[in-house]
């Protein structure tokens, strides 16, 4: 069993221990996603550049927190769909560095259509 398995397991056993599978749906979820996402930018939306980098202890485990339900979202939406993690992940891997070349980008933060 792979890490992603076995949170997906973790996952599964969370929510059904609480009785959620009913509220849970693909666009419930991705709804809440976004929302988790937007609780980590909480954190960083007064600090400098240079401060994100270095986060005192209690804000660290803070954004650890909503990056851990953002990443518990992920995990429940890939398994209501019936979507493989790790060879999505593999394949959007591939599919960027298809359309971000190092040569090209090298140093650029540039969309793939601008190349």
């Amino acid at each position: 069993m792979t890490q992603l398995e076995e949170l997906r397991a973790v996952v599964r056993e969370f929510v059904a221990e609480r009785g959620w599978d009913q509220h849970h749906n693909p666009k419930n979820l991705a709804i809440a996603l976004s929302v988790e996402a937007a609780e980590v930018l909480e954190h960083f939306q007064w600090c400098s550049e240079a401060e994100s980098f270095t986060l005192p202890p209690e804000r660290k485990k803070a954004v650890a927190d909503e990056l851990s339900d953002v990443l518990m979202g992920v995990i429940r939406v890939a398994d209501l769909l019936d979507i493989d993690l790790a060879a999505a992940f593999a394949a959007k891997m591939a599919e960027n560095r298809s359309k971000y070349p190092p040569e090209k980008v090298q140093g650029r933060a540039v969309k793939y259509t601008e190349l």
